[in-house]
């Protein structure tokens, strides 16, 4: 009965799976630089074979963890809260950031918009993935267009997602990490042919940091 109460709980939102949480300095896409508390929620069955979390993906490995205790640790440390994953949006988001807004914190998400948006966010950034793709109603939402580059056909994945987003949204080609070496001047060039596009790099792995 007990894990029957739990899982009630985590399909609410009133609980969740986290996998981890810190303190660290943004790595990618617009905010790079940038100071930011991260939560990660597990739980994930888009699947990329380049994922670098997949220890992320099964929310089981992830102990069911009160939002209130989420809440208390972030605000200890920063005023702009990253939710990440895995896929966050796997599950509903709307109490964990209304307990978030009610103290004063700015909330981004990284989402690959396969699932329903809920939540309230200031920074949306929509990472799609051709496996699963985003739900239509997302793009118009979308503050920051992530989209990463494997191989070269990747580029015409991201022209195609680009259509969907507004003209206000922040586009970003970042290099898939076991392939930057080759990747990396393909999209120097890419840019520079097409300037509507920015390159993010994975800086934190270059720093050493989570």
């Amino acid at each position: 009965m007990q894990n029957e109460n739990i899982e009630k709980l985590v399909q609410k939102g009133v609980m969740l799976p986290l996998m981890e949480e810190f303190y660290t300095i943004q790595g990618e896409g617009y905010h790079t630089g940038t100071a930011a508390y991260f939560i990660r929620i597990g739980g994930c069955d888009v699947g990329c074979h380049w994922c670098d979390v997949k220890e992320s993906w099964d929310p089981e490995k992830h102990p069911p963890t009160q939002i209130g205790s989420i809440i208390e640790n972030a605000k200890k440390y920063s005023n702009t809260i990253v939710i990440t994953g895995g896929e966050p949006l796997t599950w509903d988001m709307s109490q964990l950031t209304e307990g978030l807004k009610a103290n004063g914190l700015n909330i981004h998400i990284e989402t690959s918009g396969a699932y329903d948006m809920t939540g309230v966010w200031d920074w949306i950034c929509l990472s799609p993935k051709k496996i699963k793709l985003p739900k239509p109603e997302i793009y118009p939402r979308v503050d920051e267009l992530k989209v990463i580059i494997y191989n070269k056909h990747d580029f015409k994945f991201a022209e195609e997602q680009a259509e969907h987003v507004s003209d206000s949204c922040e586009l970003f080609l970042q290099p898939e990490w076991s392939v930057r070496e080759k990747m990396t001047p393909q999209i120097v060039e890419y840019v520079m042919k097409h300037p509507k596009w920015r390159i993010s790099l994975q800086t934190h792995k270059y720093l050493n940091i989570p």
